[in-house]
This record gives structure tokens, sequence and C-alpha cells, in this order.
């Protein structure tokens, strides 16, 4: 299962007029990534009622299963404004939470997420909260989660933790240097917890740490840099679909890790977070 955020990309014109609405969002994206290499996984998300039809045709064409009657919801839809720079980097403000602000699971999700052996959450704030709900519960015992903890927006070391003792994987998209104290805040409690954590810093590198079976592993993996031909937007989300498709399917360490990077590389060349043709 994939529990996360979807979202209306708003593409504006330099003038600020609305030129095209997609559907976006970083739930959304993983989505789309598992469907086009044979994963399949049930996408629990939210969008306004007035863009249901906008995520419907997205999710359909693509063969993304979601639970129909549950995807709409009263209210506006996330959203969030995109203006495309003369550097072709996109500039995004004014994200509206929309009906994100009141997001929780519903009891037949809650169910699906207990009895399921893998669960991907993409780590906003109700979602932590929904995950801290079924985790302190006990819920979880049995089930595999991973988690992105994007760049670590909503997060300090204590509440990371806490979060933590829930999530088997974790993954870090981390914007600052390498040597900051916090990734090895990160690194000590992933250790302490006996989890994994895989931290992606870009073109820099990747940090895998491992603390599992008592194990205290720190492993850094180089990355090509390649150019840039579109932007860097979605290739986190690239690069942790790829890696989790090859590590369910027990392929190991390394496999995972190098389908990530590729798949990293590979998003570089859109414009978008996605190809072109995944919004055709």
């Amino acid at each position: 299962m994939l529990v996360g955020p979807a979202s209306v990309d708003r593409y504006l014109d330099d003038a600020g007029e609305l030129v095209e609405s997609l559907p976006g969002g970083g739930a959304l994206n993983m989505a789309y990534h598992w469907a086009r290499s044979g994963v399949e996984a049930l996408l629990v998300t939210r969008v306004g009622a007035a863009d249901v039809e906008l995520f419907r045709v997205f999710l359909d064409h693509h063969g993304i299963p979601y639970v129909p009657e549950l995807l709409g919801a009263p209210g506006p839809s996330a959203s969030i404004d995109i203006r495309m720079r003369a550097d072709r980097q996109p500039h995004m403000d004014h994200f509206v939470e929309g009906v994100w602000s009141g997001f929780h699971l519903q009891p037949a999700e809650r169910a699906a997420v207990v009895a399921a052996q893998r669960v991907h959450t993409v780590l906003v704030e109700p979602v932590i909260a929904e995950l801290h709900r079924l985790g302190d519960a006990g819920s979880l015992a049995d089930v595999a989660v991973s988690a992105d903890f994007l760049s670590f927006v909503h997060y300090d070391l204590h509440r990371f933790a806490a979060t933590m003792r829930h999530v088997d994987l974790g993954f870090v998209g981390w914007p600052g240097e390498r040597d900051d104290p916090t990734v090895d805040g990160i690194r000590d409690i992933v250790w302490d917890l006996g989890r994994m954590a895989v931290v992606t810093m870009g073109s820099r590198g990747v940090l895998v740490v491992d603390g599992r079976d008592g194990g205290r592993v720190q492993r850094w993996e180089p990355v090509h840099a390649v150019d840039v031909v579109g932007t860097t937007v979605g290739c986190g989300d690239a690069f942790i679909a790829a890696f989790l498709g090859r590590w369910w399917a027990g392929d190991g360490l390394d496999a995972a890790l190098d389908a990530g990077r590729e798949a990293g590389a590979a998003a570089t060349a859109w414009v978008r977070p996605l190809p072109d043709g995944a919004y055709d």
C-alpha cells in the first residue's frame, strides 16, 4: 500500500495566469513509477471533490489501484502554483493544504493497512499522525513499513526517533551538508532502534545507515552526476520507487541502490515531476 498526498500542480505563465492543471504529489509520482515497473500498490490519498475526474483519468489510464468512493472529499484539493523560470527550473509557491489538512484513514483503509505486507508512507502531517496512531496501538507489528521523510522539513531529531520506532526503512532527502550534525543524529537513532535509513543527497551521493540485527553499518555510495536537461523535481520519488521495487523483490541492497540511482538520474530529463507522456 501507498499512503500519501496527491495535489493539483497549477502551472502559471509569467503574468500569473493559469496555463494548465495537472495531477501531482509525491504519492502520485510513486504510484506512477510502480505501475510502470509492474509493482502493484493500492494508493490511499484524497483530492477535492471537484478534481476527482482529473485524478481518476490519470489513475485509470496508468492502471493504478485506488478506492474510487474514498478518493474525493469535500473541499478543495491540495495544490501548488508552479512557474517555469528562464533556466527551466520551477519556482513553486502558494501551497494550499486543502482536504489534506483534515485527512485521516477511513475504517476500511485502516484495516487494509494493518493487513498489508508492505506499506510505504509519505510523511506529511496527517500521515505522520495516522502512522503514530497505528504504531502506538501495536497494529503495525506484522507490516513492513517504509517512509519518505521528505527533506526533513517536518522533523527534528526527537520527532524522527519517535516516528522511526514504527518504520523499518526510512528515506530522507537531505538538503544540507553531509557533515551536518543532524545527519550524525539520524545515523545514531537508526542504529539504536535497529532500523535502516537511506539518506539521499542529490548528485553528491547516498548514505545508507543500517542498524538491523544489532549491526552499526554506515555506507557511503557515490552518484554519477548527469547533465540536468529538465529539472531535478521528481528525482527523489523516482529513486525511492525504484529502490523499493528491487528491495521488496529481495534483490539486495546493491541492486536497489543501482536501480534508485538510475531512476533518479533519468528523472533529470523531465521538466515536470513525471515524463510528458504520463500526462497525455
